[in-house]
């Protein structure tokens, strides 16, 4: 029987949820959607800037190429944060290491807050870069530190609330953004430089919260602090159950290194970890959601929507995916991973092709427009349903401790690197493709749901045991179960 939860553990949890997320994934969200409320004020800076240098008016195509470094400098910093999440996850820790993600952020809002005054848009392009970084390290250090230091009961919950906080820093930066707020001619250097505010507030409640005890025990050896973090997070219940699924843990990790990215690719114990994680989260990214903000203003200005209320419709599809999150974070438990993906790619796929249907027939009937806002609506919702939370969940459940900030490491490059594509192609596909946009995206949520109702395994209420065990018999259709917990083997004191 199942000890009852006290109302410490639900305390320390839920702030050790809201100290991680606050600095970690809002700052990806709220970065995101910031940088849409300033564009003509920083364009105006840059040939101001450009003027005063030189005296003499910017090439046309200067201000255009140096807005699109400002835009994609962010998913650029995201890949080399990504990369650089697993080294600090293990030579640092989960918690120390989102504390020292701080002082990129840091670092990006003097440059932001001073760029005007200093009069270089080389500033904003530096700083954009070094949130970048930051938001990598913490999209992939925060989800890790979370599923690590929650109950298996309550994994999957807690590892959603990333979505959550992403969702949040979007509807955020779309409101801080307005134009009666931060969003105006003088005050576009203080709305980028927002971004210090959620990074001191974990600055601040972060230490006070404890590290995750799988990473002291497997990886520090410290059981000490492991039985200190438990029972902080657990409160008062039995810790026996939970403490010996820790250690024998640890003995099969005992003498064993972490994993480096490519020896991922090369071991066939975790062919089928590896090929899910590639596959659904190059689908998250590839499935059109971020497309659909970029496409919403001049679908809400065809639907006759007033040019001067666009921002506050587009603050509304930032409202739909955080109530999604939220919505999955409570039956996620009860409906299990698979479930949510397929469901959630299938509704994209049915919203994203009435959606084509609506653009094609826009001009013939004067409802098609307002069909075309709702399917916008719609596809954002069910995004939020089941990919945009469940996806970042699969390197927590799949891996093992030696190879979680690998495989943390590769889906972070991978989505960051797709996310820098589609931001890159993404003008090319709607002047080529025209009202047809989104059937390359209809096509990958398709294959999205086909792969998880195929062979993605349910990992809903198992220890990390029980899903390594099933994975061993999928990967190895036919043997006896072998060794649950496999790294490259080393002398751990020779590692460094």
């Amino acid at each position: 029987m199942t000890a009852p939860r006290s109302p410490t553990q639900g305390r320390v949890l839920l702030q050790t949820v809201c100290a991680a997320g606050i600095g970690g994934t809002f700052q990806f969200g709220y970065n995101l959607s910031i940088i849409n409320a300033p564009t003509a004020h920083i364009q105006e800076f840059t040939n101001q800037t450009w003027q005063v240098r030189t005296g003499q008016p910017p090439p046309d195509h200067l201000i255009l190429v140096t807005w699109s470094l400002i835009v994609s400098l962010y998913p650029l910093g995201g890949l080399f944060g990504a990369l650089l999440a697993g080294p600090l996850a293990v030579v640092l820790g989960r918690k120390k290491s989102l504390l020292v993600n701080n002082v990129f952020v840091v670092a990006a809002a003097i440059l932001f807050g001073f760029s005007h005054r200093a009069g270089s848009f080389e500033m904003i392009m530096l700083g954009r870069l070094l949130v970048g970084v930051s938001a990598g390290v913490s999209m992939s250090i925060q989800p890790m530190y979370l599923g690590e230091s929650a109950p298996k009961e309550f994994r999957g919950a807690v590892a959603m609330t990333s979505a959550i906080f992403t969702a949040l820093g979007i509807v955020m930066g779309q409101v801080v953004g307005l134009r009666e707020l931060l969003g105006g001619r003088q005050s576009w250097p203080l709305l980028l430089a927002s971004c210090l505010v959620p990074g001191v507030l974990q600055l601040a409640s972060l230490p006070l919260l404890p590290e995750s005890p799988r990473y002291l025990l497997i990886d520090r050896g410290d059981t000490e602090a492991c039985l200190a973090a438990l029972q902080r997070l657990r409160g008062t219940q039995d810790l026996a159950a939970e403490l010996a699924e820790l250690e024998e843990e640890r003995a099969a990790c005992q003498g064993l290194r972490a994993w480096r990215p490519w020896e991922l690719f090369q071991d066939r114990t975790l062919r089928r970890q590896v090929v899910s994680l590639v596959v659904l989260a190059s689908a998250m990214e590839l499935c059109g959601n971020d497309s659909v903000y970029a496409y919403a203003s001049s679908v809400f200005g065809e639907a006759g929507v007033p040019r001067e209320k666009v921002q506050y419709a587009i603050i509304g599809t930032g409202c739909c995916e955080l109530l999604t999150a939220c919505i999955s974070c409570m039956v996620i438990e009860r409906a299990g991973r698979r479930v949510l993906l397929i469901g959630g790619y299938c509704l994209m796929t049915c919203w994203g092709s009435i959606f084509t249907v609506a653009l094609c027939l826009q001009s013939s009937f004067a409802w098609m427009p307002y069909l075309a806002m709702s399917c916008i609506f719609a596809f954002i919702l069910s995004f939020g349903i089941g990919p945009a939370g469940v996806t970042g969940i699969l390197a927590t459940e799949l891996f093992d401790q030696m190879a979680r900030p690998a495989a943390y490491m590769v889906c972070g490059a991978l989505m960051w690197t797709m996310l820098f594509l589609v931001g890159l192609g993404f003008p090319f596909m709607m002047e080529g493709l025209s009202y047809f946009l989104y059937v390359p995206f209809l096509v990958v949520c398709v294959c999205g749901a086909l792969y998880t109702g195929f062979f993605l395994p349910e990992t809903k209420g198992k220890t990390f045991l029980e899903i390594s065990e099933e994975l061993h018999r999928l990967n190895f259709p036919g043997q006896s179960p072998g060794p649950m917990w496999r790294a490259p083997k080393v002398t751990q004191s020779t590692e460094l």
